[in-house]
């Protein structure tokens, strides 16, 4: 059994003008005693930078800076860089952020080797539009249908007479080299897929047409369970374990009152993080406090980051799109109740129900070519896909 406890609320927004209208969805690494936070600042008018924070523990906010870390410097970020996530793989660490352009949101990678001065590597997901994105995964034949069914969001999210990219966010990396080569997932509604490449430089228009071209055999999760039956997203950075690689990520379940975000875990094979190991069947936890049902969007905790203190896993989440709050639980209580958990359990009467569930576990050929809290109107500046 698994016993999370809601720490409650870290930071909120403050009067500085960069962070006055919400902050949210942190990456967070510990170094020695320390956990340092990079987290989404907003400021009025949905704008987007990077604020940073140090705690001293896991809980205590011991250092807050004034201005922001990170701001838009580039047109594939000009409305707002947001959503870090950060790990540290050799000597370098990497975040991972997503660069919005007031119609387009793709991820972004950035490098530092001291977590202060970051050197920006610019967008790492593939460059096309969502139509060209459903001829190439359409080419090879077999695709879950799911992916080629999104074209509703674009059009609601873009403006019809702009260039309609395909949206790629939620860029993860693992904290280490696996066979030696790094290791991200991304996400392209509704699943969560994953790349492995010697090295950032190999991920090259030509390396994204061929990925594409065998999109199906890179798709590590979809949606299973009814907590999660409209789309999934990656989280924070896979915890490595002796029994495998701890992953928790986002689920979303539509609901009569609204998207519902909650924060959700796997366990994936520790020499290939492809293979799903198991999946719990319900959410980890889900919005039940004031400050995660009501704000600038209504029903989300969406965890980014995590700091492992003893067997105590602090996991850091954005709350109601509003405040950066914290949950923790025993890391080994979590291990155990995975490995208790098979895949088989897919088929029980928690999952998705009927034809929805087989169409998104399962791929189809497709011919070759030829106490939920009511939402609230949210405005429209606001990106309320996550």
């Amino acid at each position: 059994m698994i016993e999370v406890k809601k720490e409650g609320i870290i930071l909120s927004k403050t009067d500085l003008e960069f962070e006055n209208e919400a902050v949210l969805n942190p990456a967070a690494i510990r170094v020695g005693d320390s956990v340092h936070i990079f987290y989404r600042a907003v400021r009025l008018w949905n704008q987007s930078t990077i604020g940073y924070c140090r705690l001293d523990g896991p809980l205590n906010v011991a250092e807050r800076w004034e201005k922001p870390l990170m701001v838009p410097e580039f047109d594939f970020e000009s409305q707002g860089v947001e959503d870090p996530r950060i790990t540290k793989i050799d000597d370098t660490y990497y975040m991972s952020y997503t660069g919005y352009d007031g119609v387009n949101a793709r991820g972004v990678l950035a490098t530092s080797k001291d977590l202060i001065h970051f050197e920006k590597q610019g967008l790492i997901i593939p460059q096309i539009s969502y139509a060209r994105f459903v001829y190439l995964v359409k080419l090879a034949g077999k695709v879950n249908e799911n992916y080629c069914h999104n074209n509703k969001f674009y059009q609601q999210e873009s403006d019809p007479d702009e260039k309609i990219m395909l949206w790629d966010k939620n860029v993860v990396f693992f904290p280490r080299r696996i066979n030696g080569n790094l290791v991200f997932f991304h996400r392209i509604r509704p699943g969560i897929q994953l790349v492995s490449v010697k090295e950032i430089e190999d991920l090259t228009a030509e390396f994204w047409e061929e990925y594409l071209l065998n999109f199906q055999d890179h798709i590590v999760m979809d949606p299973l369970y009814q907590h999660e039956s409209d789309y999934i997203g990656s989280g924070c950075p896979p915890i490595e374990t002796e029994q495998g690689w701890v992953f928790i990520y986002h689920g979303v379940e539509k609901t009569e009152n609204g998207l519902v975000y909650s924060a959700c875990a796997a366990l994936l094979d520790l020499n290939n993080p492809s293979k799903e190991l198991a999946r719990l069947p319900h959410a980890l936890f889900s919005p039940e406090q004031e400050w995660e049902l009501y704000g600038d969007v209504n029903n989300v905790c969406f965890p980014t980051g995590t700091a492992l203190f003893g067997d105590t896993l602090f996991i850091y989440y954005g709350a109601a799109d509003s405040y950066i709050a914290c949950a923790s639980l025993k890391l080994s209580d979590l291990v155990t109740e995975l490995l208790n958990c098979t895949k088989s359990e897919a088929t029980n009467s928690d999952t998705i129900k009927g034809a929805k569930l087989a169409s998104l576990i399962e791929s189809i050929e497709i011919p070759k070519v030829k106490k939920v809290a009511k939402i609230k109107k949210i405005p429209k500046t606001k990106k309320n896909e996550k």
